[in-house]
């Protein structure tokens, strides 16, 4: 049986540190759709020259082209078995490709793991992750709230897909508290 999970969360839920534990856990790759991103422009791969020229132009990566990537990285040898998907899917879209994807291989999820954080405290980390790591993109209080924002409108959408197909457990955990509390969290509701 594979192992297929998603993890969700708003910008400094803590999914990225919480993915590392995760993945221990689950004894599979992380694979974040941010770092095969840059990985491709770093290489300049021919999906990363067609993610840079959109890029450059101002527009957003289509969903095709994020899918293809995706579909490239689930093809590799180290992710038959399962992975940790961060940052896929970011849209309702991405979801339904997901699952028609996995379904092809004979697969599908094992399981969703949503991180819940309240507004105020995302906030007060990515101010916090500004002053301790300077970044602006960070410090800006108004492209906080639009990264924010971004999350709920497009991410969000495909927790409510995954809670109405009702095929996957859809694991709610409250991402508020120490890293060892949230981890023994989501390690207890994924078992």
């Amino acid at each position: 049986m594979t192992r297929h999970y998603l993890i969700f969360g708003p910008p400094a839920a803590g999914k990225g540190t919480q993915a590392g534990a995760l993945k221990e856990h689950l004894d599979v790759p992380h694979v974040s759709t941010g770092d095969m991103f840059r990985a491709h422009l770093k290489g300049s791969t021919e999906l990363g020259r067609q993610v840079q020229d959109i890029l450059a132009s101002g527009n957003l990566v289509p969903d095709s082209v994020t899918n293809q990537m995706v579909a490239e990285r689930l093809r590799e040898e180290d992710v038959q078995g399962g992975v940790l998907l961060d940052g896929f899917p970011r849209n309702v879209p991405q979801a339904a490709w997901l699952d028609g994807y996995l379904a092809g291989r004979g697969t599908r999820l094992a399981g969703v793991v949503v991180l819940r954080v309240h507004d105020d405290e995302l906030k007060a980390r990515l101010a916090s992750r500004a002053e301790k790591e300077n970044r602006s993109d960070d410090a800006d209080p108004e492209v906080v709230q639009l990264r924010i924002d971004t999350y709920k409108a497009q991410s969000e959408p495909c927790i409510a897909y995954y809670l109405e197909q009702g095929l996957v457990p859809v694991h709610e955990v409250d991402g508020v508290g120490s890293l060892d509390e949230v981890r023994e969290r989501i390690q207890t509701a994924v078992g």
